[in-house]
């Protein structure tokens, strides 16, 4: 079992209510296309002072963010081929490779979605595996979206599998930006798919601490949110993602 799928039995045994426990949860997030440098500076600083996970941004940003968050113990996440997935595969892996070098230390990638809609799982594993390639020989980890709000149960199964098979380190919800959000059915559904190998990230609605909690008792390791501060407050977020 890795790491931090037993941090998340342990955290939801626990309640999750502390502010230190849940904030190691949270990719605090700023992905809106017109955020500009300060916004992105004001993130970064809110993660390192409640202690998230890492700040994930959009690629331009990756410097700006790998910089400002150095000593902090943060990571710079950045999102590929986001937030369609509708990108050849060749073109996310050189898109991941780029922004690992400017210092991501982990990457969340939209999968071929109309594959798995086509239950077409060989090029779900190809597209997959193009880009773990890039990101893991920069020592990088990478996240799948799956985009469960677009799929059924056996799709959202289907890509699930792949991910395992193409060699990612999580599978993730949703990018908040095509309908629907995490639920936890899906993260349930999505942690019995990959066992306990894999990290499950919930994302896309989840806006405070119940939400977050109930994520985690369905088994993941990882939330992605913009309202992380409401979370760990105890309080109610109003950001769609």
């Amino acid at each position: 079992m890795s790491n931090e799928a037993t941090a998340a039995g342990t955290a939801a045994a626990a309640g999750t209510d502390h502010q230190g426990t849940i904030a190691s949860y949270i990719d605090h997030t700023l992905l809106r296309p017109e955020a500009g440098e300060a916004e992105v500076l004001k993130v970064c600083a809110e993660a390192a002072e409640y202690r998230f996970k890492s700040v994930c941004v959009n690629p331009i940003w990756v410097k700006t963010v790998k910089t400002a968050l150095r000593g902090s113990g943060v990571l710079t996440c950045s999102v590929i081929g986001f937030p369609l997935g509708a990108t050849p595969s060749d073109v996310k892996a050189f898109e991941a490779r780029g922004a690992v070098l400017d210092g991501a230390d982990e990457i969340d990638m939209v999968i071929n979605i109309a594959a798995a809609r086509a239950n077409d799982k060989g090029t779900l594993v190809d597209d997959i595996r193009a880009v773990a390639e890039s990101v893991h020989t920069g020592g990088a980890i990478l996240k799948v979206i799956i985009e469960t709000a677009l799929l059924d149960d056996a799709q959202k199964v289907l890509a699930c599998e792949a991910a395992v098979e193409a060699g990612a380190d999580f599978v993730k919800t949703s990018t908040g930006f095509n309908g629907g959000g995490a639920t936890a059915e899906d993260v349930a559904l999505m942690r019995r798919t990959v066992g306990p190998g894999l990290g499950v990230k919930a994302s896309g609605g989840v806006r405070s601490s119940a939400d977050a909690q109930a994520m985690i008792a369905a088994g993941a390791t990882r939330i992605g949110a913009s309202s992380g501060i409401a979370i760990v407050k105890g309080e109610q977020g109003l950001s769609a993602y």
